[in-house]
């Protein structure tokens, strides 16, 4: 039976807009407050997944969420029409208005953690939606992401789909971001590579002091009891504080796996010797690259700022690795020289190819950060809604769909236009019937 490992991008959102949410991230809180270009970003986000699909590679697509998100303003006391709702709140309390409309769900690293039949007690995929409790503009996403995830993935005989890890910093989880797969091929079972910043319940144990550790180890654990796996299959890895403390918010920021390769900064991991050790001796007689980059080859405010490790590692048709990386890298003398000598190397990467994703890098989010792994047999790929999967016909329908919808501006202002919430719902409706979703949007099901 064929295997493969399918990527799920997410499609950027209708108020995709800059409002330095993220603390912590850098590129995040760099930008805030300059303008957007929802249509731009949706259309290279487009790009990069037809141009996986063209490579040989099975793409999919997320949808992404309702925003300005009215029902959590109400929540928070807001009356009256939609359109008072969005007056009082951005008036009233801006910080959290401007939470309400974020578009991080593009981020779909952090949508889920995702385990492959190969590894799972019972044979099934396994979904459980991140929490994101350590910010709140992303925190609202979980339970329509569920929503989406089961949407995608229907076949209760393939798939098993969990709610989402309690609401609580002590079980703090930011989905696939913090978690790698390695395996010697994507049907056979794996080493499911956990990786926290703290445990929430020993404040004795080493922490980062200036920026907050988004996942706990103890999230960590309830994920891999909640998907069956064994602890011969699952190693759990500490990042290094002191990275965390210098802008690297998520594991996929300084490090990225794929296989039998795992790509890191030399300060990726606390403890980093042990770790690896670990994983080496349970990843077995099979062979394991372990590539890492020292500090003297790429320094870490190099690979933060051009998200050297923020880029998908993949396995093409033929067998060999690319790396997917944005042109941040390639503007970077240090890190393009550092990618042109790797590809030379004694190891499976043996090419790089370059996209503009500029739109979401300067909110904090490279190639990897925009696209869920989901590994899957020939008969899961064929249980997976089929009108998700990217192909010629379904890239042009998204491009004319975001032509129609989406604006090419967007500043802070335009977010409390009643017509923009009026655009987005109409868009967000007209997405669920081309990807055949069913109604997974409160403003549908209300």
């Amino acid at each position: 039976m064929q295997h493969c490992e399918a990527n799920f991008d997410g499609l950027v959102g209708p108020t995709h807009n800059y409002a330095g949410l993220s603390f912590g991230n850098v590129a995040s809180f760099s930008n805030a407050s300059a303008d957007s270009n929802p249509k731009e970003a949706a259309k290279q986000g487009l790009l990069k997944m037809k141009a996986l699909a063209d490579m040989g590679m099975v793409q999919g697509v997320l949808a992404p969420q309702e925003r300005p998100d009215i029902a959590t303003l109400r929540r928070l006391g807001f009356a009256g029409s939609d359109a008072r709702v969005l007056e009082q709140a951005a008036t009233q309390a801006r910080e959290v208005f401007l939470a309400c409309c974020s578009a991080s769900s593009m981020w779909t690293a952090n949508a889920a953690t995702v385990s492959p039949s190969a590894d799972t007690a019972d044979g099934r995929v396994h979904f459980t939606p991140a929490n994101l409790t350590n910010k709140f503009h992303r925190s609202l996403e979980p339970q329509v992401t569920g929503n989406i995830l089961k949407a995608t993935f229907a076949n209760s005989k393939y798939f098993a789909h969990h709610a989402h890890l309690p609401d609580n910093d002590h079980f703090g989880d930011e989905g696939a971001a913090n978690h790698t797969r390695l395996c010697s091929s994507y049907g056979h079972a794996g080493i499911e590579m956990f990786v926290y910043g703290r445990h929430a319940f020993r404040h004795d144990l080493p922490q980062p002091t200036r920026y907050p550790a988004r996942q706990t180890f103890e999230a960590c654990q309830a994920i891999a009891r909640l998907h069956g796996l064994s602890d011969e299959s699952v190693v759990y890895i500490q990042q290094n504080p002191n990275v965390i403390d210098q802008g690297v918010f998520h594991n996929d920021v300084i490090a990225v796996g794929n296989q039998n390769v795992l790509f890191y900064h030399e300060l990726a991991f606390h403890n980093s010797e042990a770790a690896l050790s670990e994983l080496r001796t349970k990843f077995g007689d099979n062979p394991l690259h372990f590539v890492e980059v020292k500090s003297s080859e790429v320094g870490l405010q190099d690979a933060i700022k051009t998200y050297l490790f923020n880029t998908q590692l993949l396995t093409l048709p033929d067998g060999n690795m690319t790396i997917i990386a944005p042109t941040e890298c390639e503007e970077n003398s240090t890190v393009a020289a550092y990618l042109a000598e790797l590809v030379t190397r004694d190891t499976p990467i043996k090419s790089v190819n370059y996209f503009d994703v500029k739109q979401s890098m300067r909110n904090g989010g490279g190639p990897a950060c925009l696209r869920l792994r989901v590994a899957l047999t020939e008969d899961e790929l064929s249980a997976v809604n089929a009108s998700t999967l990217m192909n010629e016909a379904l890239f042009n329908r998204l491009n004319s769909w975001v032509d129609k919808h989406y604006r090419d501006r967007l500043s802070e202002q335009d977010l409390r236009d009643p017509q923009l919430l009026t655009e987005s719902r109409s868009a967000l409706d007209e997405l669920t019937q081309i990807l055949k979703l069913g109604s997974v949007y409160p403003f549908q099901q209300n």
